[in-house]
């Protein structure tokens, strides 16, 4: 799983954005990073984002977590 974030992180933001600096490619990919968490739906969550998988889940494995 954690080998696609870093696929979709630089084919979505990195390889697509010119940063000049470390800090605008720390924004830059902070931003994308709120995005994917946030807004972006994912097909191995049924279509929810990330926060809301983990908004839905049993306390107990949140706790696990």
């Amino acid at each position: 799983m954690i080998e696609r974030f870093w696929r979709s992180l630089k084919y979505e933001c990195v390889f697509l954005n010119a940063f000049e600096t470390g800090s605008e490619a720390r924004e830059g990919i902070g931003a994308w990073i709120i995005y994917y968490n946030k807004k972006r739906p994912h097909s191995s969550h049924g279509l929810l984002t990330p926060s809301e998988a983990y908004d839905s889940c049993a306390p107990d494995l949140k706790a696990a977590a």
